[in-house]
């Protein structure tokens, strides 16, 4: 998706409808900033807002997405692009995301592992030990619960009985037995329990 041609749309329609940076940032509940972002390419409108900031500029979602008006004929066709060209670039977010998740968690342990090898390296009394290793389990258990979350949200599981895509909650992500990317979870479309495993398109 061209950010740029985006922008450049969205300042076109905006400056069409005689309003500032301002006055569409204030219709919209947001900052000027984020509305100089949008028009400068660095950002697209979040998806929460997307339908107002259409029917502000007098445009379609379709029309937004491609930065250009479309004519009826192409509409359905531009449509499905616009659609494929989202899902794609959700899956690369997706993949990125669980990428920093494998680097938060590696980075962790190598942490731990460096606490633990100087406390037990150096000479000192027990309870300077302790108190060297402890922030490392502290800070190994806060991006657990962190990768856990991100588990969670990116993506889905794919139950192996039914084929069902879902996004388990928070507890069953957290408790389910694993194995890699894998997870022991209850589907909640055919209700049993299989390995069901990470997919990032539904």
């Amino acid at each position: 998706m061209d950010t740029i041609k985006v922008g450049k749309y969205i300042q076109e329609k905006r400056k069409k409808q005689n309003l500032t940076q301002q006055d569409l940032a204030d219709k919209l509940s947001i900052t000027d900033r984020a509305v100089s972002k949008w028009e400068c390419g660095k950002s697209l409108p979040d998806a929460s807002i997307m339908l107002d900031l259409c029917e502000i500029l007098d445009i379609s979602v379709n029309e937004l997405l491609t930065g250009e008006d479309i004519e009826m004929k192409n509409y359905n066709e531009q449509a499905e692009l616009n659609l494929v060209e989202l899902k794609t670039q959700k899956e690369v977010s997706d993949r990125a995301i669980l990428r920093l998740e494998v680097i938060l968690m590696t980075l962790s342990i190598l942490f731990l592992f460096a606490l633990v090898l100087l406390g037990s390296l150096l000479d000192l009394k027990m309870q300077v030990r302790i108190a060297i290793i402890v922030p490392g389990f502290v800070q190994l258990l806060i991006c657990a619960f962190i990768s856990f979350r991100i588990e969670q949200k990116v993506g889905y599981y794919e139950c192996s009985e039914c084929n069902h895509k879902f996004i388990p909650t928070y507890a069953q992500s957290l408790f389910a037995p694993h194995m890699g990317r894998t997870k022991h979870i209850k589907c909640p479309k055919c209700g049993k329990k299989s390995w069901c495993k990470k997919v990032l398109t539904k």
